[in-house]
């Protein structure tokens, strides 16, 4: 019999699914699975059966090797010039940075610069040096980069762990406790890292600053790097505690700008952030120290090449 006389001669319950099932069997007839035959020719790439792609060829065009210095041993040069004392200061590369934060009555101001230099080479001109580590925290860097944004974003990930396990964000005084037992277990071992952490919780905005040898202090304001003498300056003439947030930002700013002025491991832009009850606020995301030189100038009616 035919498909169609089965299905016919079938009782009229049964009609309905034997006709889903002569469907199907022409469907699957319909469809090649021959590729099903030999599984091996799912792991082939694209030019497995192209007799003319020659991997050689694709050899020769990475690039060379850089050429090693010419001493007899380049992988510890610097390390045996350091011994001999041939050179002094090879190796004490001076790091150089400007980061500074206070409290006032509307909650935490932090400002920093954006340079990355390494004694009189400059790096980088746009560093993020704030650490965005939650909605309400924020910690800044100075010192190495490479280990003050590693053990920061460590941070972030042990502050969202707290969370998920308490079910409620971490205090700003638990998480620079966190850093500065990290710290204080690598002390010794070579760390370079002068941070702030600042946020609000509970308790209302608190600051910290944390340095490399675990040490933690909690204050009202605290200026970190190479350029923080001249930032100190600023920041100690006009810091009130009823600064308003406009006059605040303000402050932030001209400090920063001063010791990239004068300092010149620091530059490159200016990022002030503002902390609050309701989570932090970035108020300027970043402007060239070299505009505000020449607008600081203008203000005092200067020309700004004295």
């Amino acid at each position: 019999k035919t498909a169609t006389q089965f299905v016919r001669s079938a009782p009229l319950a049964q009609r309905t699914r034997l006709l889903e099932l002569v469907c199907l069997q022409m469907a699957c007839a319909a469809v090649d699975f021959s590729f099903m035959r030999d599984p091996a020719s799912f792991a082939k790439g694209r030019f497995a059966d192209d007799d003319d792609f020659d991997l050689d060829e694709v050899r020769l065009c990475e690039p060379s090797a850089f050429a090693m210095a010419p001493v007899a041993n380049p992988k510890t040069f610097c390390e045996d010039m350091k011994k001999t004392g041939a050179a002094p200061g090879l190796m004490d590369f001076k790091h150089g940075t400007t980061t500074l934060g206070f409290v006032f009555q509307h909650g935490i101001i932090i400002a920093v610069d954006s340079r990355a230099s390494m004694g009189s080479y400059i790096g980088s001109q746009t560093v993020k040096k704030v650490i965005e580590i939650n909605d309400f925290l924020l910690g800044t860097m100075a010192g190495g980069a490479a280990d003050c944004s590693f053990w920061e974003r460590h941070l972030t990930r042990l502050c969202r762990l707290h969370e998920l396990r308490t079910k409620e964000r971490i205090s700003v005084a638990a998480a620079s406790k966190l850093l500065a037992n990290i710290f204080f277990q690598y002390r010794g071992q070579g760390l370079s890292c002068g941070t702030m952490v600042a946020g609000w919780d509970k308790k209302g905005p608190s600051l910290y600053m944390v340095d490399d040898q675990g040490e933690r202090f909690k204050g009202q304001r605290f200026s970190v790097g190479s350029g923080s003498p001249f930032a100190y300056g600023v920041l100690d003439s006009g810091y009130k505690h009823d600064l308003s947030l406009e006059d605040a930002v303000e402050l932030g700013r001209r400090a920063i700008y001063h010791a990239t002025h004068r300092d010149g491991a620091s530059g490159g832009v200016v990022r002030v952030y503002h902390v609050h009850e309701k989570g932090w606020t970035k108020m300027i995301a970043g402007e060239d120290v070299n505009e505000l030189h020449w607008m600081y100038a203008k203000q005092k009616g200067l020309l700004g090449n004295e």
